[in-house]
């Protein structure tokens, strides 16, 4: 079962939009460092609805092992080292990937 981890951002007033800049920069090298991610996207909230969040990154692996392996990669932990004094509340969940075939 394909698993696709959704995390959810709001920022804290700490956020400069060079700080954000910097974290997009890291998340931007995971894919080509974590062997385990099937498809990777992440970005600011476009705006388009009210009381949403900031930022989001949404992660598909083919399995629970990949999960662990791309949460627990240190590229993927210097990431969240830059990730988590911005925050002002954080939101995940992991749901199946429904199989296209």
């Amino acid at each position: 079962m394909a698993i696709r981890h959704i995390a959810l951002f709001r920022w804290n007033g700490e956020a400069t939009p060079e700080k954000v800049d910097r974290i997009r920069d890291a998340l931007a090298r995971l894919p080509g460092r974590i062997p385990e991610l099937r498809a990777y996207t992440f970005g600011p909230d476009l705006g388009i609805s009210e009381g949403t969040y900031d930022f989001g990154v949404a992660a598909d692996v083919d399995d629970e092992a990949g999960l662990e392996a791309y949460r627990d990669h240190p590229d993927h932990q210097a990431a969240l080292a830059l990730i988590r004094p911005l925050l002002a509340d954080r939101a995940s969940v992991q749901i199946a990937v429904p199989d296209r075939g």
